[in-house]
C-alpha cells in the first residue's frame, strides 16, 4: 500500500482548522497531524477540549507545542524594552504571537518528515501572511494546504460538513470574535464594521469589578519586570499574568486600533490588553528618568520598526535581531520600581525609586537651582546656542516670522 503523506494542521479548535483536519484525513486521505501551539491564549481545559475532538475529527495524532516562554524570550522583552505600541495605540496583541505558533508549526513538521503543512487562514487577512511566509521560509519542500482560503469556504458549508459526518459542536457565529492571547485581547465584529461606533461594555470580555484608586508598583531590572507590588516572580510569564489580573478588574487597557493591514486594506480591531498596558506604560515612565535623552531618541526610532517589521510579518529579517541587540543593551541601567495609581478604565504614572534616577544630580534642581555652573556660564551658552539663528535672520531681514 501506498504510505499516507503526512499533513501538520495549525489547530486552534475553531471551526476552520476543525474542519480542515477532517476534510484532509477523509476526502484527501492524509494522515493528519493536528499541533496546537499554544504561545499562553489556551487554558488547561480549552487544550484538552482540542485533544478530544482533534482524534473524533480524524487526526492520527495530536500536540500541544507550548512555546509560551518562547514567545516572550524572543519578542515580547524586546516589545517592552522598545515601549511598541503600534500607532502609538495598540500593543501587537495577539498578531505578534501567529509568527510563533507558526515557527512552531514549522518546525514541528520538519520533525516528523510531513510533506504539507495546513492553517485556518481565510484570503482577506493578515494571518495568512504571517503562516505562509513563516513556512516558506522554514520549510521551503512544504506544500501549504489552506482550504478555507482557497475553496472560498462558508461557515454555514463548514458547519453542515461535520454535522454530516458526525461532528457535533457549537459554531454558532456570534456576534464579536474574539483571539485571547498572553499580550491582550482582540475584538472584532459587531460594531467594529461601523466606523463611527465604539464597543458597548457587553462586548468585552473582562467587565470591571473594582472601584475606587489602588496603587501598583511594578519593579524592574534590566529593563524586565521582575516584581509585582513586591512580589518577586522568577517566571516573566507569570509576571505578566498577575499585571494582567490586576488591571482587568479596572478595565484598563481597552481601546480601539485603527491601522494599515499587510495587505493593503484599512483594519480596525477592538481590544483589551491590560498586563501590556501597564507594563509598557510603567516601564516608559521609568526610562524616563533613567536613560539619557539620546539613547531614548534613538531607541524609539527602532523600536518602531521592529513593531511594524513584526506585525508585517518580517519578525525573519535579519535587521530584527539587531535592533533586538540595540534595545537589549540600552536596558543596562533601566532598574528601579515604576509607581501608577489605578482607576477604572484608567491608571496614571505617579513616580519612581530608583538608584539609576538621573533626575537626582549635584548639578542642580530643574527650575530651581543651578549647582554645576554659574549665571555667565548659562548666558555664554544661550549666546552660543543662538549663533546659527542669529547669523540666518541677521542675512534675511525681510522673511517675516
Amino acid at each position: 500500500m501506498e504510505e499516507k503523506k503526512k499533513v501538520v494542521v495549525a489547530f486552534s479548535g475553531g471551526l476552520d482548522t476543525s474542519f480542515t483536519v477532517m476534510y484532509l484525513a477523509k476526502e484527501k486521505g492524509y494522515e493528519v497531524y493536528a499541533a496546537c501551539a499554544n504561545t499562553g491564549g489556551f487554558s488547561a481545559e480549552q487544550l484538552k477540549k482540542n485533544e478530544e475532538n482533534a482524534y473524533k475529527l480524524g487526526a492520527a495524532k495530536y500536540v500541544t507545542l507550548d512555546v509560551t516562554h518562547e514567545y516572550y524570550e524572543k519578542s515580547l522583552k524586546y516589545m517592552v524594552f522598545g515601549n511598541v505600541l503600534r500607532n502609538g495605540t495598540y500593543p501587537i496583541s495577539v498578531s505578534s504571537e501567529r509568527i510563533f505558533q507558526a515557527l512552531a508549526i514549522a518546525r514541528y513538521a520538519n520533525e516528523i518528515g510531513a510533506q504539507a503543512i495546513a492553517h485556518g487562514s481565510t484570503g482577506a487577512g493578515n494571518d495568512q501572511i504571517r503562516f505562509d511566509m513563516t513556512f516558506l521560509v522554514l520549510a521551503p519542500d512544504m506544500e501549504i494546504i489552506t482550504l478555507t482560503r482557497d475553496m472560498a469556504l462558508t461557515r454555514e458549508y463548514e458547519i453542515n460538513y461535520l454535522k454530516e459526518h458526525g461532528f457535533e459542536a457549537d459554531f454558532t457565529k456570534l456576534k464579536y470574535s474574539y483571539n485571547v492571547g498572553l499580550w491582550g485581547t482582540s475584538i472584532c465584529g459587531g460594531e467594529i464594521l461601523d466606523s463611527a461606533q465604539g464597543l458597548p461594555e457587553s462586548a468585552y470580555l473582562k467587565q470591571v469589578t473594582k472601584e475606587g484608586n489602588e496603587e501598583l508598583r511594578l519593579t524592574f531590572e534590566k529593563g524586565e519586570l521582575k516584581a509585582v507590588n513586591g512580589e518577586e516572580f522568577a517566571d516573566p510569564v507569570q509576571a505578566i499574568q498577575k499585571v494582567e489580573e490586576i488591571g482587568a478588574a479596572y478595565g484598563i487597557g481597552r481601546d480601539m486600533h485603527v491601522g494599515d493591514t499587510i495587505i493593503g486594506i484599512k483594519g480596525r480591531v477592538g481590544f483589551e490588553a491590560a498586563a501590556p498596558m501597564l507594563i509598557i506604560g510603567a516601564h516608559h515612565f521609568l526610562e524616563k528618568y533613567t536613560l539619557s535623552k539620546w539613547q531614548q531618541y534613538w531607541k524609539d526610532q527602532v523600536a518602531n520598526w521592529y513593531g511594524m517589521f513584526l506585525h508585517e510579518s518580517q519578525y525573519l529579517e535579519p535587521v530584527m535581531r539587531d535592533i533586538e541587540a540595540m534595545l537589549l543593551e540600552s536596558q543596562r541601567n533601566v532598574n528601579g520600581t515604576a509607581i501608577l495609581e489605578l482607576r477604572p478604565l484608567s491608571f496614571s504614572t505617579v513616580g519612581v525609586e530608583s538608584e539609576d534616577d538621573l533626575v537626582k544630580t549635584k548639578f542642580g534642581e530643574y527650575g530651581e537651582m543651578q549647582k554645576g555652573w554659574t549665571a555667565e556660564d548659562a548666558k555664554g551658552f544661550i549666546k552660543v546656542t543662538s549663533t546659527p539663528l542669529r547669523v540666518y535672520y541677521a542675512n534675511h531681514k525681510d522673511e517675516e516670522i
